[in-house]
């Protein structure tokens, strides 16, 4: 049966390997962000639509919705990846630049999202909800005291979220990303990539395919007896 599946920060790295294999799996996939040249150019190249949706905007969220609705469908799977950093030690942190932002993206949008969505899934009596974190919202990160938080905070989340909606047939399930291979990453040194490969047991940076084939896993109608869980997907760097 196809579904209708958002991804938030769908347009690029992580996220648009999860619109792509969403959609290989059946599902008719939609994307929001909040550049329009990429969301654009990701319709041109993908056929996905998207749309521009603030999830730090809960106004934004629910005008969204509806547009969905009215366009493909009511959401049955959510998946959550858009996330921001802001990065800085401690104490040269301001609230202003690096907390309050991080907060309201990270985690603001993750409640936003959820708080819009969910009631439908409730209604139909199934749905998938699938939070993006991070390994360092596990392990913690110098310089990231404000990002993983917030990516802790999403676990927590999902963890309580899933005791609620289970009773209606919805999952709530986490993955906690490893050292992804994307844009940013590939503009690093090779010399601190090859550093970085040595510290994965597996032997390889991660690919955003990796990911995506765990969204693909935890929201097909057969992973319906899994809620409330946190896959690690980092090639054995940091096991939880």
């Amino acid at each position: 049966m196809a579904r209708v599946a958002l991804v938030t920060g769908g347009t690029r790295g992580i996220g648009a390997a999860i619109a792509k294999k969403l959609k290989e799996d059946g599902n008719t996939v939609v994307v929001c962000d909040v550049v329009e040249d990429q969301i654009k150019s990701f319709a041109d190249a993908t056929g996905i639509a998207g749309y521009n949706i603030n999830i730090a905007d809960h106004a934004s969220v629910a005008e969204g919705a509806e547009k969905i609705k009215s366009d493909v469908g009511p959401v049955d799977i959510l998946v959550n990846n858009a996330g921001i950093t802001r990065d800085g030690i401690m104490t040269k942190m301001t609230r202003e630049k690096n907390w309050d932002p991080i907060i309201a993206v990270n985690l603001g949008g993750v409640f936003n999202t959820c708080n819009v969505f969910l009631p439908g899934m409730n209604e139909r009596k199934w749905g998938r909800i699938v939070n993006i974190s991070s390994m360092n919202g596990q392990r913690g990160q110098p310089g990231q005291t404000n990002y993983s938080a917030t990516k802790a905070g999403v676990i927590g989340f999902s963890r309580s979220l899933a005791l609620e909606a289970a009773r209606s047939g919805v999952t709530v399930n986490c993955i906690c990303p490893g050292f992804i291979l994307t844009e940013m990453t590939a503009a690093m040194k090779p010399e601190m990539l090859e550093a970085m490969v040595k510290m994965i047991p597996l032997g390889r940076i991660g690919q955003p395919e990796d990911i995506a084939n765990g969204v693909s896993f935890l929201t097909q109608e057969s992973s319906g007896w899994i809620t409330g869980e946190t896959m690690s997907i980092n090639g054995g760097q940091f096991m939880y």
